[in-house]
C-alpha cells in the first residue's frame, strides 16, 4: 500500500530529486533565505523597540498602556505587511514559532529550521541593541512581561494568540509565494487586532524572537520562557488542527515554507 508523500517529500516527488537538491538545498538559495529572515526579524524588533522609545521621548506625555499597545501593534503590522510583500518569495517566517510549525508539518528540514531559529534570534537581538544604542532603554524597548503572579495565564494566552496566527498562515500558504495577494494583509490585520487587544495584558508577542531581543538588550531574561513555551505550544496545536481541516501538507505548501529559487533567478 503506497503512501502519498507530504510536505517536502511531496515537493521532491513533484520537481524531481535532482532539481530539488540542486535548487532548494543549494548554498545560494539558503543564503537568500537566511538574509531575508534576518531583515524581516531585525526590522520588526527595531521598529517595536524604537517605537516604544519614541512614544516616551516624543509622545507628549505618559500614554496609557492601551494606547501604547495600539500604536506598537500598528507599527509591527505595517512592517510585517511590507516585509512579506518584498521578501515573501524568498522567506518570510520572521518567527521561530512559524518555522517550528513548518518543520513539524514536514515542509522543511529540522537542520534548516535550527539555522532559522539562530538567525531569527540574532536578528531580534541586533534590532533591540541598535534601538537601545540610538534611544537608550526608554519604553523598556517594548519588552514583553507577564502580569505579576500570572505566568501560566500568560503562557496560555500566548499559545492562544500564536495558535490563531499559525493556523491562518498554514491555511493561506498554498502557493509558490508566501507573499500571495492576501497573506500580507491577513497577517497585518491579525497582528493589529490581537496585539491591540492583548498587548496591555502581557505584551502579545506571538513570537519568541520578538520577545528575546528586548530582554537581551535590557539584560533581563527572567520571563522569556513564557514567550518561548506559549508560542511553540500554540504552533504545535495549530499544525494538528490544520491537518484536520485541510489534510497533509502538499508540495506547494513546502514551496511557501522554503521560498522558490526560481523566483530570484
Amino acid at each position: 500500500m503506497s503512501v502519498n508523500p507530504t510536505g517536502r517529500e511531496a515537493l521532491i516527488s513533484e520537481v524531481g530529486s535532482r532539481k530539488y537538491y540542486a535548487s532548494w538545498t543549494s548554498g545560494e538559495h539558503r543564503k537568500r533565505r537566511i538574509i531575508a529572515e534576518f531583515i524581516g526579524v531585525f526590522g520588526l524588533v527595531f521598529i517595536l523597540s524604537g517605537g516604544a522609545a519614541m512614544l516616551v521621548k516624543y509622545g507628549g506625555g505618559d500614554p496609557s498602556p492601551y494606547a501604547v499597545a495600539l500604536i506598537l501593534s500598528a507599527f509591527s503590522a505595517l512592517w510585517l505587511m511590507v516585509a512579506i510583500f518584498f521578501l515573501g518569495d524568498i522567506s518570510a517566517h520572521f518567527n521561530p514559532a512559524m518555522t517550528f510549525a513548518f518543520a513539524l508539518r514536514g515542509d522543511m528540514g529540522w537542520a534548516m529550521a535550527v539555522i532559522y531559529w539562530i538567525v531569527q534570534c540574532a536578528a531580534a537581538i541586533a534590532g533591540a541593541l541598535l534601538a537601545r544604542w540610538f534611544f537608550g532603554p526608554l519604553g523598556n524597548l517594548a519588552a514583553t512581561r507577564p502580569p505579576a503572579g500570572m505566568d501560566l495565564q500568560a503562557v496560555a494566552f500566548e499559545a492562544l494568540l500564536t495558535f490563531g496566527l499559525v493556523l491562518m498562515v498554514l491555511g493561506m500558504a498554498n502557493g509558490p509565494k508566501l507573499s500571495g495577494p492576501y497573506v500580507p494583509f491577513a497577517v497585518g490585520a491579525y497582528i493589529m487586532a490581537w496585539g491591540s487587544m492583548g498587548g496591555p495584558f502581557e505584551g502579545a508577542a506571538m513570537n519568541p524572537a520578538r520577545a528575546l531581543g528586548p530582554d537581551v538588550a535590557l539584560g533581563d531574561l527572567s520571563s522569556w520562557w513564557v514567550y518561548l513555551v506559549g508560542p511553540m505550544a500554540g504552533a504545535a496545536i495549530a499544525v494538528v488542527i490544520a491537518r484536520v481541516l485541510r489534510g497533509p501538507a502538499k508540495a506547494q505548501e513546502a514551496r511557501a515554507a522554503m521560498g522558490d529559487p526560481s523566483a530570484t533567478e
